[in-house]
């Protein structure tokens, strides 16, 4: 530290002086930080180099966020910057320091560690670096800083000299968890405690430190930076591509960071390999941990640091995408391998938690690459038996998907077959998540003899095809069986025959082709049970019984079957009519309660997230809250991903809470429900990959000889995403970004009838949102470029609104459609409320307020079940008003009115005038209750009872009220005060 001016000083030697934050005696003063004489001469040299931050390798790309998070972290006691090799944590750390200005006050120190630094080398580092930060020199210091571990005394010492330093000490140490001794950093924790927050510790570590972390977490001490902040985002790829020298369009750099997980090391190792390349795009495609510049890498800096038996561990479960504790344990035989799995992923973090309960983990993309390398290297007959135990798992754990791929990979025919025909409704690919790498390889096929003597294990090999996104092999599989069933007994033969048109339907939809998806659903449904006493059900399993005969030998379809075949036609003809733009809430609906009967959970969920978004869009708001928690309750607790599922739940809660008028949650869940907009890939309709024609009597058609055409992406989710995000837009006084907003949605919906009425919606709030902005006119022509065909209550109603807005009464009355028939009962129901709102508007206009209140009272018959507010809460003016008058004239909703006054008044624009600012005698504290009351329909008397007063006092408190607003009567007194905003 640097010596205090000889004015600061008493000139007699004692007295007291002010450190940092309280007075300290003058001895304290003298106690200043030096090197102890004692060890001086056994001191090995240091190395300069050690003592200064590491020079990054250029190009470094600017980090701001990262930058801001350490500079508030370093307020704090200690920052812990922690992650695996290549994370960045150096380059961050060294930008970081060599950002603040050389011997300023608040330069770090910095200390690197190096592998084998005991006690003794790790403290006379740490005393440079301390006298260093200081500004001590060690001939006028009498505070000896110990240079090895100090004992008790020392530390004493030195924790007071640092709490009378004027400036904190900020002491940078990189490399940390090369210190495995936990005594050697003991002295750090106590100086940590007991130097009155002076010392500032940031820390650049692996994994494993022996500090107190939980302590200091606990105590809110502890700022922590991991991976999940280190990661590159895709416009920090960009600039690092772009440094490089070696740009790519952003749907590449999305590839690759994905790919990499934004591990900047591999990120680097890319954009230096890219630079050389002549097709740039198809490289990065093609880019993984298994290319010999990122698998020496992988090799020396991740896996050698690794103990030899979890690498074993690592290299095993490579076999699976994701694993748990349980199937660790059954591909590698430990009976600890769940907590391997949570030290990998905690201390190490090689593997990242997905969330579920119990725990699932992810291995890094990169490094799963390599270890699935070495795991080909072994012997086939080990990786044979890796693939039997995982089948065997999988399919006791009701993961039909899973279990089907590794028994075809272990050869294991048999149960293949049984998990197809005892699963073929949950073995089709609803959620089509982004792949962060290729997609998995084909298994071996059957051997001909296998395939002949029973044609369902082929159509087991199409389904994993399909599943896998490999079309047109699955459509091979698909003519293989087709061509051997002839051999098949009658019995046998039927339900070849359905199980084949349901993997032709499925094959059909994610190949986009829509209509002959249809034309495979309508002939699956035809094998649906006919009337008679069913066959019994068998028995559900999951492995396969011993002699494979229960499931295999069934002769005709069951009840459960028929669950089966509704659940399954009715999801898939419900995802086909979804990417056409059309709203099949109904069928989601049946489709989930049959899977629910079925017992197919992953079939009901996808029922329960679509359906949950559409009757969020109908305006069944109550259903969809529940079908939306129901579908985000599945995956966690089966260790699914389902990100598109989710999304759609997500997004389905965002459009009950905008419907309730509660803005914050809506956009909290908007942010949630990316992967449901088109963000990631389809599950409705992949991009065309390839068709299939129909199986059985029609033959098979050639797949991948045609694309479909079907559309790509969520077009529902992301018009329903659009109108949310316009709504909001126009809450925050934006209706140009709304206006565009809804214009690029309905450019983007598909063409064709299907979408009609989701196009009305979004071409309905374009001309609210025109019109609100004064621009009549072109509101007009939008409503004019909508065809004949493609007339809807929606248009009706915007087109109703622009004529009030334009103040034709009469034109806006013709205009208003009938909401008010039973069939108006099909329409959203945001439509009808508007509709009649406008109504009860329009009744007032033309001086019948009667039948304004009684058509209002029916629009709050309809809201009140379902907690619809916006409609009320964010309409023109005049409602606020018509609800006023409502409210005063009784209304069967008193509670529900009450609450949309205020929302109406908290939501429009505030005048300049304070409330209640126009009295010459402001109202007391005790009226303004007795003012809220007279909104109500209690008498004097019951008010009196309701406050615990005489009615003398209150008839007295009601005379002042009247007085002071000029009013002679209660209903008048009640509007004078709304107009004031008294109430």
């Amino acid at each position: 530290m640097n010596r205090s001016p000889p004015g600061n000083r008493s000139p007699t030697g004692g007295g007291t002086r002010r450190w940092g934050w309280g007075r300290v005696p003058e001895q304290q003063d003298r106690a200043r930080i030096g090197t102890a004489p004692e060890r001086r001469e056994e001191q090995r040299p240091l190395l300069a180099s050690r003592l200064t931050p590491t020079v990054p390798p250029e190009p470094v790309v600017a980090r701001p966020r990262l930058l801001r998070r350490l500079d508030e972290g370093a307020a704090g006691p200690v920052t812990l910057v922690a992650a695996p090799a290549g994370w960045g944590k150096t380059t961050l750390l060294a930008s970081w320091v060599r950002l603040t200005e050389p011997g300023s006050a608040s330069s770090p120190a910095w200390v690197s560690v190096e592998a084998g630094d005991d006690g003794d080398r790790l403290w006379a580092y740490l005393a440079a670096a301390l006298r260093t930060a200081t500004g001590a020199a060690d001939d006028d210091l009498v505070t000896p800083l110990p240079t090895g571990p100090p004992r008790p005394d020392q530390l004493e010492l030195l924790a007071a000299g640092l709490a009378a330093a004027e400036q904190p000490v900020l002491l940078v140490l990189d490399d940390l968890h090369r210190i495995t001794d936990p005594a050697a950093l003991t002295g750090l924790e106590f100086l940590l405690r007991h130097s009155e927050q002076r010392l500032h510790l940031v820390v650049g570590a692996r994994a494993g430190l022996p500090l107190a972390l939980h302590r200091l977490r606990l105590a809110g001490e502890l700022t922590e930076i991991g991976p999940d902040e280190l990661a590159f985002t895709d416009d920090e790829v960009a600039d690092l591509l772009t440094a490089h020298g070696a740009p790519l369009p952003a749907a590449a750099v999305r590839r690759l960071r994905e790919r990499t997980g934004g591990w900047p090391a591999p990120l680097r190792i890319a954009a230096l390999a890219l630079r050389g390349q002549p097709d740039p795009e198809r490289w990065v495609g093609q880019f993984g941990g298994d290319q010999p510049e990122m698998a020496g890498y992988l090799h020396e800096e991740v896996l050698a640091a690794i103990d030899p038996a979890d690498r074993d561990l690592l290299r095993r479960t490579a076999l699976a995408e994701t694993v748990c504790a349980d199937l660790a344990e059954a591909l590698t035989g430990r009976a600890d391998a769940g907590q391997a799995l949570a030290d990998l992923a905690g201390a190490g973090g090689l593997l990242h938690p997905e969330g579920t309960r119990p725990p699932w983990y992810r291995c890094d993309p990169l490094l799963a690459d390599l270890l699935r390398a070495e795991l080909a290297r072994l012997p086939a007959d080990e990786v044979r038996e890796l693939h039997v135990r995982a089948a065997d798992w999988y399919a006791g754990a009701g993961r039909p998907v899973d279990g089907l791929r590794h028994a075809l990979a272990a050869g294991r025919w048999d149960l293949a077959g049984d998990l197809f025909v005892a699963h073929w409704p949950e073995l089709t690919r609803y959620d089509s998540d982004p792949a962060s790498g290729p997609p998995p390889s084909s298994p071996p096929s059957p051997p001909p003899e296998v395939v002949h003597a029973d044609p369902e294990v082929a159509l087991a090999c199409a389904a994993e095809r399909a599943y896998a996104g490999d079309l047109p092999a699955a459509a091979g599989h698909l003519r293989t069986a087709a061509g051997h069933a002839g051999a098949l007994p009658v019995p046998r033969r039927d339900r070849f025959l359905r199980l084949a048109t349901a993997l032709e339907l499925t094959v059909a939809r994610l190949a986009g082709d829509l209509p002959q998806a249809r034309a495979a659903a309508a002939r699956l449904l035809r094998t649906r049970p006919t009337d008679g006493p069913p066959a019994t059900p068998p028995e559900r399993h999951a492995a396969g019984p011993p002699d494979g005969q229960a499931v295999r030998g069934r002769e005709r379809p069951s009840d459960a079957d028929d669950a089966d075949l509704r659940a399954f036609t009715g999801t898939a003809l419900g995802l086909v009519e979804l990417s056409a733009g059309a709203l099949p809430d109904a069928r989601f609906v049946r489709a989930r309660a049959a899977a629910r009967e079925a017992g197919r959970p992953r079939t009901e969920l996808v029922g329960a997230s679509r359906s949950a978004l559409l009757l969020a869009v109908r305006g069944d708001l109550r259903a969809a809250e529940v079908a939306a928690r129901d579908a985000l309750g599945m995956p966690p607790c089966r260790g699914w991903s389902c990100r598109l599922d989710c999304g759609y739940a997500y997004l389905a809660l965002a459009v009950v809470a905008l419907h309730r008028d509660q803005p914050e949650e809506a956009a909290a869940n908007l942010a949630l429900a990316a992967p449901a907009t088109g963000a990631v890939g389809p599950a409705g309709a992949v991009g065309a990959v390839g068709s299939a024609g129909p199986v059985g009597a029609g033959g098979l058609a050639e797949a991948g000889s045609s694309a479909g055409s079907g559309p790509s992406g969520e077009p529902v989710a992301a018009a329903v995403l659009a109108l949310c995000r316009a709504r909001l837009d126009r809450d925050a006084s934006d209706p140009a970004a709304a206006q565009r907003l809804l214009a690029r949605a309905r450019e983007a919906l598909p063409d064709g009838p299907a979408a009609a009425e989701l196009s009305s919606l979004l071409r309905a709030a374009e001309v609210e949102t025109r019109a609100e902005r004064g621009d009549l006119d072109s509101a007009r022509d939008l409503l004019a470029g909508a065809t004949a065909d493609a007339a809807t209550p929606a248009l009706d109603v915007a087109l109703a609104r622009v004529e009030l807005r334009a103040g034709d009464l009469g034109a806006a009355g013709r205009a208003l459609p009938d909401w008010q028939p039973p069939s108006a009962a099909a329409w959203p129901l945001p439509v009808r409320l508007d509709a009649g709102l406008l109504e009860a508007v329009l009744a007032e206009r033309a001086g019948d307020g009667r039948r304004a209140g009684r058509v209002l009272e029916q629009v709050l018959d309809l809201a009140g079940p379902q907690g619809c507010r916006r409609a009320f809460t964010r309409a023109q003016p005049s409602v606020r008003d018509l609800l006023a008058a409502h409210l005063d004239a009784g209304t069967a909703h008193f509670s529900l009115v009450s609450d949309l006054v205020r929302g109406v008044e908290e939501s429009a624009p505030r005048s300049a005038v304070e409330p209640g600012g126009l009295l010459d005698e402001p109202l007391t504290e005790r009226e303004l209750t007795i003012l809220r009351y007279l909104q109500s329909i209690l008498s004097n008397v019951e008010i009196a009872a309701e406050l615990s007063l005489s009615v003398n006092t209150v008839k007295t408190h009601v005379r002042n009220i009247y007085r002071k607003l000029g009013a002679t009567r209660r209903r008048e007194a009640v509007r004078r005060a709304r107009e004031l905003r008294l109430i």
